[in-house]
């Protein structure tokens, strides 16, 4: 029993020895693997355990156990203080120089879409428009039949929606948060709903996830002169003072009549036949409007005969494209920061 004792006590104080000497973090570990791993000298001395007596054993066990705490709490004291040096090491090797001007941070700057879609609401704010917003994941009726578009419309066309489900669509414009707002207040409403909005399109000008902002007034007497009115107002604020709008018959299910409405190009003012923006033409198509259908009215729960009113949507890319100069919509949508970079810090 004490030739055990004496191997235990000499492992141990050689291990303590060669802690206290280490010079390295890698030389540590390689200290408590050749003295507590599996195979080091402690355990290997544990394993003679076996052929003492069993009255013994205990006596021996618990020395061995007090040596194995001694050398784990002399190599984590040793580690904690080798891991100090290290640090000391490193700091005096890279010295940092307080007064070298710091870089500038980064400053960010927001979309052409946000800036655009605000610059908007804040014009036609002005007047008494209301921003109110919607899901964009929507009810086939909503989305269709509450604007008087009919199930064999081909806007219904699984090519031209995205159906996510029996009755459920990625809405494909914005419209039915007018009915939403409708449905649930009683006239006057004179609102905004701008939105992502989605359609299976995709190149150069059309996107499958684009944005609108569409207006809604309905109140009594409300007429066609009253929509050109806002459009000029808007037109004039959006692109300056001398621009011109003009209002071409169109169709569109929900409105009756419709118009496309054109605005004077702001680049040439249509005197130049080589013009890139209007092609020589002298007017650009911004939006689609027109007086709000009866039929919409009466899905409402208003009576058409008491009320009228008007309502417009146009693309807000389209607008920004023309108010940066953008050619391309897909630049919109990249993420490119060299591209974002050219619209400054705005906040």
């Amino acid at each position: 029993m004490s030739d055990i004792k004496a191997q235990i006590a000499e492992k141990g104080t050689l291990a303590l020895g060669q802690i206290t000497a280490a010079a390295e973090l890698a030389q540590l570990e390689q200290i408590r693997v050749s003295v507590l791993g599996k195979k080091g000298s402690l355990s290997e001395a544990l394993k003679s355990l076996g052929q003492v007596p069993p009255e013994e054993r205990p006596v021996l066990g618990a020395l061995a156990n007090e040596w194995k705490s001694k050398i784990e709490a002399a190599l984590e004291t040793k580690k904690t203080a080798l891991e100090v040096l290290a640090i000391e090491a490193s700091l005096e090797k890279t010295k940092l120089d307080v007064t070298i001007p710091s870089r500038k941070p980064h400053v960010g700057s927001l979309h052409p879409i946000t800036t655009t879609v605000r610059a908007i609401s804040k014009v036609l704010g002005r007047i008494g428009f209301d921003v109110t917003v919607g899901p964009e994941i929507e009810t086939d009726f909503l989305n269709f039949e509450a604007v008087n578009i009919p199930k064999d419309h081909p806007a219904r066309d699984m090519q031209d929606t995205f159906f996510i489900g029996p009755g459920v669509v990625l809405r494909s414009q914005t419209s039915p948060v007018q009915m939403r707002e409708m449905r649930n207040q009683s006239w006057p409403v004179r609102i905004l709903s701008p939105g992502a909005v989605y359609r299976c399109d995709s190149d150069a000008t059309h996107s499958p996830m684009f944005h609108q902002i569409e207006g809604l007034w309905v109140d009594r007497k409300v007429s066609m002169s009253d929509l050109k009115g806002v459009l000029d107002f808007f037109a004039k604020e959006m692109f300056g003072t001398e621009t011109k709008i003009r209002l071409r018959p169109s169709y569109f299910p929900f409105v009756e009549p419709g118009a496309e409405v054109d605005v004077s190009c702001m680049l040439c003012g249509g005197k130049n036949h080589q013009c890139p923006i209007c092609k020589g033409t002298g007017w650009l198509e911004i939006l689609g409007a027109g007086m709000v259908h009866p039929r919409l009215f009466e899905l409402a729960g208003y009576r058409p005969d008491e009320v009228t009113g008007f309502a417009f949507g146009m693309g807000i890319e389209r607008i920004a494209m023309l108010l940066h100069g953008i050619p391309d919509m897909r630049f919109l949508f990249q993420g490119d920061l060299r591209f974002l970079k050219q619209f400054g810090v705005q906040r």
